[in-house]
């Protein structure tokens, strides 16, 4: 049941983000729309270490990283393709968000950093690269990808 209920939360943030551009006034409405604290929130933080534990989400491991595509794009998510990932301490292989990536960040243990970022929403936008990396604890990263567009660099 967990996995249709996530599908269920994930539909309900990409209304949020509706055709907007992946910049910085869209991580500032999800951040005010969907805070740390709220319910919604705090739903699809449950909703990732339930789908962890059943075995649906995350269910590949490389590097340290656990990882999974739970929706691919044209389904419940629209355009957007949604992976996860559990992090402790670690950095990740360098990519491309070639059409942008809008993610969330849910701390499992410790005070954990994404990229030096706290609990809560960020958004990249179109050709914006980076080593994912968290540090300072054990974090789930749910991410949401436009058309599924990532480009991994080997760098």
């Amino acid at each position: 049941m967990s996995q249709q209920e996530f599908a269920k939360a994930v539909a309900e943030i990409v209304q949020i983000v509706g055709d907007a551009p992946l910049d910085a006034a869209l991580e500032v409405r999800l951040n005010a729309n969907v805070p740390p604290g709220s319910p919604a929130f705090q739903r699809l933080a449950a909703l990732c270490a339930e789908g962890e534990a059943e075995g649906w989400l995350m269910a590949r491991e490389a590097g340290g990283i656990r990882y999974g595509r739970a929706i691919k794009p044209g389904a419940e998510a629209g355009r957007f393709s949604v992976d996860v990932v559990r992090m402790r301490d670690v950095r990740g292989p360098h990519h491309v968000h070639t059409t942008g990536e809008i993610g969330a960040i849910f701390p499992l243990e410790g005070d954990p950093r994404f990229d030096g970022r706290e609990k809560g929403w960020y958004v990249y936008g179109p050709g914006s690269d980076h080593h994912p990396t968290v540090e300072g604890g054990d974090a789930h990263i749910l991410y949401l990808l436009p058309e599924g567009a990532i480009e991994f660099t080997g760098r």
